[in-house]
């Protein structure tokens, strides 16, 4: 990738977190501001960016349009949709939809429980795998080497005292896991978050994503999160049946 294009994406992603001014931008690549504007001109030019009246640079409709398309054509995100509003319906918390996606497991699509209180994930991000309901039953279920793909480089950080800070930790759970054909994320990322979660395969068997019931603790705990159990599981070979 030439270094002028890596640069317009590595721009779209900054902008993606929140409108930015010149300066800022210009700062957070070390570069001269006059170098940052002509990339901004370009990106603006085409749609991908837009320059606000508040003089700050936002995300432009063009590359919500394409994003939007994209998940559209996720024959995963599509068939399952309507299968998340129904199970978010009925146990009445935020339900998640992750799929691998080369080498990373996303979250493609999302139905956010009632209440005040919404979860900070979001469409189209990556998830840590070995962190997350749903990245650890998509490992789960991926042969050993697909499996050391989607490790490769992790930095097996602490995030919360549950967290796995080691391949051979999370080994052990994955076993589990396979075993079972379920698994949970016991605030291992966020210490006040939990989830249970189920992979979703084709007819093939082969593993293409996951789906989660999430919480915040205060709200449902891990056991009570278990009872959705069942009606999880029936979710998934619904969806799996579906995808043929």
């Amino acid at each position: 990738m030439s270094q002028t294009v890596q640069r317009a994406t590595e721009i779209i992603e900054l902008l993606a977190e929140r409108p930015r001014p010149l300066s800022e931008v210009a700062t957070h690549f070390r570069v001269h501001r006059s170098t940052v504007f002509r990339q901004l001109q370009t990106l603006e030019g085409a749609g991908f960016v837009v320059h606000r009246a508040d003089g700050n640079y936002d995300i432009g409709t063009r590359i919500i349009a394409i994003a939007q398309q994209a998940l559209d054509n996720l024959d995963l995100r599509r068939i399952a949709h309507d299968e998340l509003r129904a199970l978010q319906s009925r146990v009445g918390t935020t339900v998640h939809l992750a799929q691998l996606l080369e080498r990373k497991v996303v979250y493609i699509d999302k139905v956010d429980g009632g209440g005040s209180v919404r979860m900070y994930s979001r469409i189209g991000l990556p998830v840590l795998p070995q962190a997350t309901g749903v990245g650890k039953v998509i490992l789960a279920a991926l042969p050993e080497g697909r499996r050391d793909e989607l490790l490769a480089g992790t930095e097996w950080t602490a995030f919360t005292s549950t967290t796995h800070t080691s391949r051979a930790s999370l080994d052990v759970e994955l076993a589990e896991i396979g075993a079972r054909g379920w698994g949970v994320d016991d605030s291992e990322f966020e210490d006040f978050m939990n989830c249970i979660a189920a992979p979703i395969s084709n007819s093939t068997g082969t593993v293409l994503g996951a789906l989660s019931i999430s919480s915040i603790k205060v709200v449902n705990d891990l056991d009570a999160l278990k009872r959705h159990l069942p009606d999880l599981l029936a979710t998934t070979e619904r969806i799996a049946r579906a995808l043929g």
